[in-house]
């Protein structure tokens, strides 16, 4: 029994043809010999891609780390306003003044000592009242008395390995005249000072040469009106060379 072809199956002259056309198509393409691939130009170009790859992304981090150096955001700018930038300015150093170097201190000026006088030399407090020193003591005259008067160092009188300070005074025509001895001190008599009713008085000092132990101290004051002239308020006090005390009388 025969079946009736249908409108899918192909003639039997068009499946001829298309097995001639496969035949022929197969033919060629042994023919054809392919051309070797590029490997060595698509590895170049591969290279070329990742470096371009590479450098933009170094770049853009590189430009980051820039912009914090490169801007300087202005003070006083508002919150979202649009920042104002400019270079920093170089900062300029002056250069430190050079250092004076400090002047050595002055030397302290040495403590006064007394006067050292010849024996016999007169020395003049005031017109009138003058002083003098020989071995023997003290000799001096005041305007009211122009005699010459002594005090004696070596009558027993003074004890010259002990410390004191003796006291001689006359009063006139409104003006006081003091002076004694002072002896036995430790140091180098300096100066002397001398309490009044008038108020401190300061005195001066006079030796014979060669240490001898003793000097004659003398000061002139002014009496305070309505004081009797002959009570004794004094306090005299010689100072040493060290500041320290070389004899004082009360």
């Amino acid at each position: 029994m025969n079946h009736p072809r249908t409108e899918a199956d192909p003639a039997p002259g068009h499946a001829a043809e298309a097995e001639r056309l496969r035949r022929a198509l197969t033919e060629v393409a042994y023919d054809i010999t392919p051309s070797p691939l590029p490997l060595a130009a698509v590895e170049r170009q591969g290279r070329r891609i990742r470096l371009r790859r590479r450098t933009a992304v170094l770049g853009a981090g590189c430009g980051l780390l820039l912009v914090p150096l490169a801007v300087v955001v202005l003070p006083g700018t508002e919150s979202g306003a649009p920042g104002v930038t400019s270079p920093a300015a170089p900062v300029s150093v002056s250069p430190a003044p050079p250092v004076s170097p400090t002047p050595p201190a002055s030397p302290a000026a040495p403590a006064p000592t007394p006067r050292i006088v010849a024996s016999g030399e007169h020395v003049t407090a005031v017109p009138g009242f003058e002083l003098w020193l020989t071995a023997e003591g003290k000799h001096w005259t005041t305007p009211s008395s122009p005699d010459p008067q002594f005090r004696s160092v070596v009558d027993g009188n003074i004890v010259r390995s002990d410390s004191g300070v003796t006291l001689q005074e006359e009063s006139e025509n409104g003006r006081r005249y003091l002076s004694g001895v002072y002896y036995g001190g430790k140091g180098t008599a300096s100066s002397v000072e001398v309490e009044t009713v008038a108020g401190t008085v300061r005195g001066k000092l006079i030796e014979l040469p060669g240490d001898p132990g003793w000097g004659v101290w003398y000061a002139v004051t002014d009496l305070k009106p309505g004081k009797d002239p002959f009570h004794l308020e004094n306090q005299i006090t010689v100072h040493n060379t060290e500041g320290g005390i070389y004899a004082q009388w009360r």
